[in-house]
């Protein structure tokens, strides 16, 4: 039965993705009390795509004064591959464009295989952060910042 507040069935689907999506050992994953605490900010728009079977994937970007952040973008392993992930971040684009945002900017892991979709989408590194990531098991990884600036991405 879903809820009366379709904000809670979406951080429950996202919350399905998540657990599947980001393994434990990279220190990725938020919790659902973190997800709702960022709902409840304002700027704050989960994007989230479906099949039949339910949710695939989700992103989750927070714009304020003409910048955006794209904080999380999942795809459930089971339908990676499919270009799910490259729609999600361009409906999160979209979504920044459409707060007037103009430019775009995220943390990923460093050797997340999502950097790919991240560099062909016209995303640029401008930082570093050493150890920003803590893994279930103690180890650290490094998080590289990447930006966009809104209309000059590629294909």
């Amino acid at each position: 039965m879903a809820s009366l507040d379709p904000c809670v069935d979406e951080i429950g689907a996202a919350m399905q993705v998540m657990s599947a999506a980001f393994p434990p050992e990279f220190g990725e994953a938020w919790s659902s009390a973190q997800l709702m605490g960022m709902m409840q900010l304002p700027g704050s728009i989960l994007v989230t795509g479906y099949t039949h079977a339910g949710p695939v994937g989700f992103g989750l970007i927070r714009s304020i004064a003409g910048e955006a952040e794209l904080l999380l973008l999942a795809v459930h392993p089971d339908h990676r591959g499919r270009t799910h992930g490259r729609r999600l971040l361009d409906r999160c684009m979209t979504e920044a464009e459409g707060t007037g945002a103009e430019t775009v900017f995220l943390e990923v892991r460093s050797g997340n295989p999502a950097l790919h979709l991240y560099i062909k989408a016209g995303f640029h590194q401008y930082n570093v952060r050493l150890n920003y990531y803590c893994g279930s098991n103690g180890s650290r990884f490094d998080a590289l910042s990447l930006k966009l600036v809104l209309g000059q991405g590629t294909s």
